[in-house]
This record gives structure tokens, C-alpha cells and sequence, in this order.
């Protein structure tokens, strides 16, 4: 199972939602055969199938034995179940590879296929997939998070990235959630986050397109610090500042006109005191009188 060997095998992509059809693009793009597409719904698989090529099936067995390696891409939630069903089905056999690409979801979810002897691993994107067409963009340049069963495989899936123009990472089976849970906090938190702002323009009047153009260029910003400075010294701000007296009015005034947001506007403060004391710009002192202003925010005035 040579890395330099990977161009050879032969793949079916099991699920063409958004994941599979732009894993399955890039994979195409960069030598991989796509032999085969399944999935349950017909108009779905014409439609995917534009962007994969590969013979259709909605039979998920029949597409999975007529390849070397599989890719899972289902749900999450379908992935142990498709393994199950293809493995009952006799498409796996001893040194074939079974892949799925879930953030959160451990090995265990193919045992079925690994205890038919087959490789198998995950390879995740670090990436969002809000369509086909952006992740086509995103995926190259990406971090991708490989957790292995052998290293033969480990080997074989940090090729297959490097094909896809990414940076392999090895995340064990038992890191996999942590891992995870960072990456929900930095795409879907922080579109959360960014929600929020767009709310409490809305009260001063803005529209939600008038509000993302108004506090763009700031969020742009913030995350060229980031990457050239790093997420301490890129920090500014009342709380980085010390500036307990700006902290108290926003309080006042979120208490006042939207109190939902509140919790999360304190939370987010304590735990930027942390970034504050780190980078030596906020005292210990003020720092705590900080930290009872937003632990006393929600209740108090």
C-alpha cells in the first residue's frame, strides 16, 4: 500500500451530498478514478455525478465492489450503518480501504469493515462546506485532520492529501471530539458570533447586508492580525486596555436592549482577560474588576 501508488486505485464516493461531491471533484482533478457514485436518491446522483463522474448506483454494495477504496460520505449519522450494510453485503474483503471523512466520528464507526479486513481511517477537511462550488475553492491549502488504523494506511491518506493540495494532521481516535469542537468554534460559533453583531446593528437601523458591510472590514482585519500576529498580540480592545468604565456601559446597554446576547457577550469577556494578562496589557488588578462586572452582568446592574 504504497503512497506512491495511490493514482492506482480505483474509488467509489458512498453519499453525494455537498461533501462528496467536492472531495470527489478534487480527487478526479487530481488522477484519482471515480468508478463509482451511490446514493439513495437518483435526481441527487445525476446531479452529483456531474461533478464526480463514475457509474451511478443507489445501491451503495453494488458501487462499493467495484472499487479498491471506498469513501464514506454520508451523515454522520449514516456512516456506521452504510459501513454495516456494504460490509454484510460482500464488498469488503481483506486489504481494500474504507474511508470516512467525519470531524467528530471515530474508527469505530467502520469496524465492520476493519474486522472484514479492510485498511481503514478518516480523512476530515478543516474546511466548511456552505456548497459544492466554495469548498471546490477552499479544500486546497487546508488542513486536513487523518486519524489511522495502521500507518500503512496513515501513509496512503497523508498521499491522498497531499494530492489534494492540503496539509496532513494525525488526530487520535480518542482527541477526535476536542478536535472538532475546535473547529465548530472557529467556522460555526464564529458565523454565530458574526449573527450577533449583524442583531445589534439591526437595532441601530441597519439592514443585515448594511450591517456585514459596516463591520466587515473590521472582522477582516481582525484575522489578518491573527494570522500574522497571532491571536494574542492581535488582541485589542476596552478589556485588553483595562478599560473596566467602557465594559460597564456595554453592559448597561445590552441589559437595556437585548438582554438575550448578554450571556454570551460576558462569557466572551471573561475568557478575553485570559488573552489581556497574557499579553501584558492588562493588569492583574483590572482584570478583576473586570472579570466581577461581567460575572455579576447578566443578574446586575
Amino acid at each position: 500500500m504504497a503512497a506512491h501508488n495511490n493514482a492506482r486505485d480505483s474509488i467509489a464516493i458512498l453519499g453525494l451530498g455537498k461533501v462528496g461531491r467536492a472531495v470527489g471533484y478534487l480527487l478526479r482533478s487530481a488522477g484519482y478514478e471515480i468508478r463509482a457514485v451511490a446514493g439513495r436518491s437518483p435526481q441527487r446522483l445525476r446531479e452529483g455525478a456531474r461533478f464526480t463522474g463514475g457509474a451511478i448506483f443507489t445501491d451503495f454494495t453494488a458501487a462499493a465492489s467495484l472499487t479498491d477504496c471506498i469513501f464514506i460520505t454520508t451523515t454522520d449519522d449514516a456512516i456506521a450503518s452504510v459501513c454495516l450494510e456494504i460490509t454484510r453485503g460482500g464488498a469488503i474483503r481483506p486489504g481494500k480501504k474504507v474511508i470516512h471523512m467525519s470531524g467528530a466520528g471515530s474508527l469505530a464507526l467502520l469496524a465492520p469493515a476493519s474486522q472484514a479486513g479492510a485498511h481503514v481511517a478518516c480523512i476530515h477537511p478543516l474546511q466548511s462546506f456552505a456548497t459544492v462550488e466554495e469548498a471546490i475553492k477552499n479544500i486546497p491549502g487546508s488542513t486536513f485532520g487523518i486519524t489511522a488504523a495502521s500507518p500503512e494506511i496513515k501513509s496512503w491518506s497523508e498521499q491522498v492529501v497531499l494530492d489534494l493540495r492540503g496539509t496532513p494532521f494525525s488526530v487520535s481516535d480518542e482527541d477526535k471530539p476536542l478536535y472538532h469542537a475546535a473547529a465548530c468554534l472557529a467556522s460555526n460559533y464564529f458565523t454565530t458570533l458574526m449573527h450577533s453583531v449583524t442583531t445589534i446593528y439591526g437595532t441601530l437601523g441597519m439592514t443585515p447586508a448594511e450591517a456585514l458591510k459596516a463591520f466587515w472590514p473590521l472582522v477582516r482585519g481582525t484575522v489578518h492580525n491573527i494570522e500574522t500576529m497571532g491571536t494574542v498580540q492581535a488582541l485589542t480592545g476596552p478589556i485588553s486596555r483595562g478599560d473596566a468604565g467602557t465594559v460597564a456601559k456595554h453592559l448597561a446597554a445590552l441589559r437595556e436592549r437585548l438582554p438575550d446576547l448578554l450571556p454570551l457577550y460576558c462569557e466572551m469577556g471573561i475568557q478575553t482577560i485570559a488573552l489581556g494578562l497574557e499579553k501584558n496589557t492588562l493588569s492583574p488588578e483590572k482584570a478583576d474588576t473586570i472579570k466581577t462586572l461581567l460575572k455579576g452582568g447578566p443578574e446586575h446592574g
